[in-house]
């Protein structure tokens, strides 16, 4: 029986504190929300193994392996080696789990592996992250859906990634049905209308969710095969002051978004509470008290915009408030 337990040590490697003394449950991160069967064959034999045979699936697209004795941390450490191998998620000393109590598991939905309305591969981007800010104990949470429908719950997170589906135009192709425009304004934003028997896209008011392109049965409305996207930050739940993200930039790039990510660690790590236990203090609360200007400047450093990219330059966050 372990009698001397460094708590931080246990949450550092993927390990919950529960309120059963000496008694833990394992985090698994899932990148991207995508795991393979033999990958939850591990799982399930470490629950019948070493837990009490629950396993619980986490919002954000974990498991958790409950009802594990700490004196069996080590031995546990090693079977879950295999999955974290085949996730490719970044540890700081192979074979002694990995950080769980700071940067959370980058969520995803299902992307257009399945979903027709999805604008990209949700976890390829969101291994992408993975790989570039793991592993880190500063609080962050990021989220990537595919479309505007936000399946995964975007606006909830500091960083909420929405793919936007740029839509190219061929009026020879065009038969003037109207299918586009009647679809836009019932299931949309009404971005499009009908000029001079021609579709008129309104770039301001479109949202890039697709529609357009799914309707169209001559295909005179097509997909970009440029990747952009919306960015929304500094959503969150808890206690105090919840409140959903707000939209910062529109038909932005993959590049610039995880520029974007990076420099805010920096910004973190300059402003963070001096008290903050575990570098846990949300984003929003940072820039609360140091003004959104001054996260702008961290944030934009050495990223550069294409020319069709929009920022919102101020954002006025509105939300619960104690």
């Amino acid at each position: 029986m372990i009698r001397d337990l460094n708590t931080r040590k246990v949450m550092k490697n993927a390990y919950r504190i529960t309120k059963n003394k000496y008694m833990t449950s394992l985090r698994v991160r899932v990148p991207g929300g995508l795991v393979d069967s033999e990958s939850l064959s591990v799982v399930s034999k470490i629950s019948t193994e070493y837990g009490d045979g629950r396993i619980h699936l986490t919002t954000r697209q974990g498991f958790e392996i409950l009802g594990i004795k700490m004196e069996d941390m080590e031995e546990v450490n090693k079977l879950i080696q295999p999955v974290i191998d085949k996730m490719d998620i970044n540890q700081a000393e192979r074979g002694a789990g990995y950080p769980a109590a700071g940067t959370r598991n980058i969520a995803a939905c299902v992307g257009n592996k399945a979903c027709p309305k999805a604008q990209y591969d949700t976890t390829e981007f969101a291994k992408r992250i993975e790989t570039a800010v793991f592993p880190n104990d500063l609080h962050f949470k990021v989220a990537l859906t595919g479309c505007p429908n936000d399946c995964i719950k975007a606006r909830m997170n500091d960083f909420g990634i929405i793919g936007m589906a740029l839509p190219v135009y061929d009026m020879d192709r065009c038969v003037n049905c109207g299918a586009c425009v009647k679809k836009c304004k019932k299931v949309s934003v009404g971005a499009l209308k009908t000029e001079n028997n021609k579709v008129v896209r309104n770039e301001e008011t479109c949202i890039g969710c697709g529609e357009c392109v799914l309707n169209c049965p001559t295909s005179a409305w097509t997909r970009s095969e440029n990747k952009y996207y919306r960015l929304v930050i500094m959503g969150r739940t808890g206690k105090k002051d919840p409140r959903l993200a707000e939209d910062w930039l529109k038909w932005v790039d993959e590049e610039n978004i995880i520029k974007i990510i990076l420099n805010t660690y920096k910004y973190v790590k300059e402003y963070i509470a001096k008290d903050a236990t575990n570098g846990k203090e949300h984003i929003g609360y940072i820039i609360d008290r140091t003004g959104f200007m001054e996260f702008k400047k961290y944030a934009l450093k050495d990223v550069n915009f294409t020319e069709i990219t929009h920022m919102n330059d101020n954002i006025y966050w509105s939300g619960i408030k104690y």
